[in-house]
């Protein structure tokens, strides 16, 4: 998956997104998916750039389907962001690392 980018699973879901002190970026992302491989050096670069204020991770859609079909997601990557256990933004494709930073703002 991406350099820095933890990947969490339909067991761990809750533990390391809802459970989460800080908010959370999910991206549900698939091996097979050309716009998620796009995206891994603006995750990548993102986690590091907003450590200790935002907390980013991926999801295996092929690999967890509870979580994938608990939250709908039908598109990849679907970005979803997590804060205080709930999903208040979800983004659906790649995007350059200035405007998924401006989506996030006013949800951080």
């Amino acid at each position: 998956m991406v350099r820095g980018v933890p990947e969490v699973t339909d067991e761990d879901f809750a533990s390391e997104v809802i459970g989460a002190e800080l908010p959370v970026l999910v991206e549900f992302t698939a091996d097979w998916c050309p716009p998620c491989r796009q995206m891994a050096p603006v995750l990548s670069a993102l986690a590091a750039e907003e450590e200790g204020r935002l907390k980013v991770v991926q999801l295996d859609v092929d690999a967890n389907p509870g979580t994938t079909n608990a939250y709908k997601v039908l598109s990849m990557p679907t970005f979803m962001v997590f804060r205080d256990g709930q999903p208040v933004r979800s983004m659906v494709g790649a995007r350059p690392k200035r405007r998924l930073r401006e989506e996030l703002e006013d949800v951080l």
